[in-house]
């Protein structure tokens, strides 16, 4: 059922302006439990909200699919930042083999073409520069100059498969990269689209409870149903 909810405010929620959203300040799976349960507080204290100007088909009809939509988008949020975290922690792994490996392709070429001082000083501008998306360059940049100079390298007995293979290699880690960089930047479309549905439900829930504070200021046994329970901790 969430994500019927989500599909049917997707386009509400794109619609809200970035200086709306905002990000969750507590635990989402709290927040989203005591917003089921305000939503069934609510119906005894129905005329009264009502009487002092809640909209109750905005903000508590709606509330059930509000939720349903967080959670859903939250759900997505996770599953897309568990692959990220994977693909982090695999970058880390990896890495330094592919580093490794960039620098004995560079030495076999500096050694190959150590008579052409043309070549060298192309094989010194590809070992220019530093971090992981020059290094993946570097790999595709070396298969290319290899495979357009093969005579120096077959000379040293080079193995010329290692042209082919460290072409798909660099678009690999390319994209495991890529995907591992959404780990530490925290900015995806996912994340995005949790904040949102979370305002969206924060905005129900803040009207709900504001209207039913001021009502039940004087009556404590109402008045507590309209408090958060993990912010009275």
């Amino acid at each position: 059922m969430s994500k019927e909810n989500y599909d049917a405010k997707e386009a509400v929620l794109e619609a809200l302006s970035m200086d709306q959203v905002k990000a969750p300040t507590m635990p989402t799976d709290v927040y989203f439990q005591e917003a089921e349960d305000q939503y069934i507080w609510v119906e005894e204290d129905k005329e009264a909200l009502i009487a002092r100007g809640l909209d109750w088909e905005r903000f508590v009809t709606n509330l059930p699919i509000r939720t349903g939509a967080a959670r859903h988008a939250q759900s997505l949020w996770i599953s897309e930042r568990y692959g990220q975290e994977e693909a982090a922690k695999e970058w880390k792994t990896i890495a330094p083999a592919a580093y490794e490996l960039r620098n004995d392709l560079l030495a076999d070429l500096r050694f190959a073409y150590r008579k052409r001082e043309d070549l060298l000083s192309r094989v010194r501008a590809i070992a220019d520069g530093s971090g992981d998306a020059d290094m993946i360059q570097d790999l595709s940049d070396i298969s290319a100059l290899g495979k357009a100079n093969p005579d120096e390298l077959l000379q040293i007995n080079f193995d010329m498969t290692q042209l082919d293979s460290i072409t798909q290699q660099a678009d690999e880690l390319a994209i495991l990269r890529a995907k591992a960089n959404g780990a530490t930047l925290d900015n995806t479309k996912a994340k995005n689209m949790r904040d949102r549905a979370f305002t969206h439900l924060k905005e129900a829930m803040d009207e709900i409870r504001d209207t039913g504070k001021y009502v039940f200021r004087k009556d404590p046994e109402r008045y507590k149903g309209y408090i958060s329970r993990y912010k009275r901790r």
